[in-house]
């Protein structure tokens, strides 16, 4: 077996010149790998190369692999994934990852932005301050979720409440209303964050349900899940095939 000519054209463009090393210490592993990832899965369907690297990126980030990452962030740059929106994946991870796992990867992403020759910080693309930010937060959650969702930072029993109110206006209101990333976006790296890290299905059945109102269909959740698998693996892009069958009724 081969490395194919897809895959290597494809791999050319990720990273241009590069050769792995690997080809000399396990050439029969990037031969099975690289006709996988580079040519079988990417040609499997028309998801564009910018939503697939959003993807991969989220991913990386929601399974905290950040080796992975700081070599896959390099493919996206050079298939149009920006700085701020390299910027904005990492941001949002925190609120759904937390601080400890997602500080290596705000550093692998400062790191790549300086090598590229562009000066930090990069443009404020905060909408809101702190005056705002509970008005802000509840009204993306609204037109996310729906008008159940008005009054949501108020429900909770008396002692865990504050978590609720946060939702809304720390997650929400700090993060989904930042730019550099459509709401559409948004919630399809949240989807990917939660599918990839695990043990998140009720959270993850929420924001299917999400990203289906706000346009991101089964067939395209179903090709972010195809193009993210040698990224992740089978058992977690199974977990979350079954909750998107679940959400969409495929499941009878």
């Amino acid at each position: 077996m081969a490395i194919s000519k897809k895959a290597l054209e494809y791999h050319e463009k990720m990273f241009p010149g590069y050769e792995s090393k690997f080809l000399e210490t396990d050439p029969e592993f990037i031969e099975l790998f690289d006709n996988f990832a580079f040519d079988e899965v990417v040609h499997h369907d028309d998801l564009d190369d910018h939503t697939r690297f959003l993807s991969i990126l989220a991913v990386l980030v929601g399974s905290s692999a950040i080796d992975e990452f700081k070599a896959m962030i390099k493919a996206a740059y050079n298939f149009g994934v920006t700085p701020i929106e390299m910027k904005e994946i990492v941001y949002q991870a925190v609120a759904y990852l937390g601080i400890g796992r997602v500080f290596p990867f705000l550093h692998a992403v400062n790191d790549f932005i300086i090598s590229v020759g562009i000066t930090l910080p990069l443009e404020p693309q905060s909408t809101t301050h702190h005056s705002n930010r509970l008005e802000k937060g509840r009204d993306a959650q609204v037109a996310i979720f729906g008008d159940h969702m008005k009054d949501f930072y108020k429900s909770g029993d008396e002692d865990t409440k504050h978590i609720n109110y946060w939702l809304t206006d720390n997650c929400f209101g700090d993060y989904y209303t930042r730019g550099g990333l459509n709401a559409s976006q948004r919630e399809l790296i949240t989807f990917c964050f939660l599918y990839a890290q695990g043990g998140c299905e009720s959270q993850l059945l929420s924001h299917t349900k999400a990203n289906i109102g706000l346009g991101n269909d089964r067939a395209f959740l179903i090709k972010v899940l195809s193009q993210c698998i040698p990224y992740i693996g089978y058992p977690r892009t199974l977990n979350a095939l079954k909750v998107l069958n679940d959400v969409t009724g495929e499941n009878k």
